[in-house]
């Protein structure tokens, strides 16, 4: 959350791709999201962002943390419309023209009284397109995303519109395209859920097949994921700890998930659970 100017030391932890020109090492552009209430904090924190080599601005008004909002960040914004207006306008004036600069919003905080407002809000504030999660704060992340919420406000607005929530298969993708009108998707869970999702539907779109990985393609992730942790000398424990977390996703789409995670439920040790990978 920017209540004030931050510190690069900050941004470089935070985004180390702003090391790297922005990118990923695998030449990824980074957008950089932030947080905050107070127009021109988040302003000048923007502008900083992008100086240090940002390739796209984000602001988040959909956080549901109950400490981003007590500090005026994500959700709780959306009660206030015009204040949406403000921070977008306020970004949109240090952000350059060639720099990708959009708002991230939910359907509202308590209720979607307000949506149509915010999103407008959004627009008129000058942002280049807008991603809309298909839930208020108050649902959480509870099933269904309501993605028919999202084509009434695709419809309302000139900006691109983008669907987030609950794309977790490539069905999903086209149903949410179909039902929503959106121009794109943003993927969150999903990809850590079923982790060849963005490949089997950008196999899709260019007709070169699109089945999902199999689980045998998913077991060097995982070892990666061991690996970096160590190598950047995080506590086992935490590592192994993570690792059990993404299992309890993987297995709604993969069985062996469920096998591993059995495994090594006793478990702390990295090194340990990599020996189990293969057998």
């Amino acid at each position: 959350v920017t209540d004030r100017l931050l510190p690069r030391r900050v941004f470089r932890r935070t985004c180390p791709e702003l090391l790297n020109d922005g990118c990923t090492p695998a030449g990824t552009p980074v957008t950089l999201q932030l947080l905050g209430g107070v127009p021109e904090i988040v302003a000048i924190n923007a502008q900083r962002a992008v100086e240090m080599g940002a390739k796209g601005i984000d602001i988040n008004f959909g956080c549901p943390s109950k400490f981003v909002n007590r500090k005026a960040g994500g959700a709780i914004l959306l009660k206030e419309p015009q204040r949406v207006q403000q921070i977008v306008a306020a970004v949109r004036e240090v952000v350059p023209d060639n720099i990708p600069f959009s708002a991230k919003v939910r359907l509202g905080y308590d209720d979607t009284s307000l949506t149509l407002e915010n999103a407008h809000a959004v627009e008129a504030g000058g942002a280049d397109s807008i991603v809309v999660h298909g839930r208020t704060k108050k649902e959480g992340y509870r099933p269904p995303a309501d993605w028919q919420w999202i084509a009434r406000i695709r419809a309302s607005l000139t900006i691109p519109v983008v669907a987030n929530g609950d794309i977790n298969s490539l069905d999903d993708y086209l149903r949410c395209r179909e039902i929503s009108g959106c121009d794109d998707v943003m993927i969150g869970r999903g990809v850590v859920i079923n982790p060849g999702l963005v490949q089997q539907i950008r196999r899709f779109q260019t007709g070169t097949g699109h089945t999902r990985l199999t689980w045998r393609s998913i077991v060097p992730l995982i070892e990666t994921m061991l690996l970096d942790g160590i190598t950047a000398g995080v506590a086992g424990r935490h590592i192994v700890s993570r690792l059990k977390q993404w299992l309890r996703y993987l297995k709604s789409h993969y069985h062996e998930a469920q096998q591993l995670f059995d495994n090594i439920r006793t478990l702390n040790d990295p090194h340990q659970v990599q020996r189990l990978l293969y057998e």
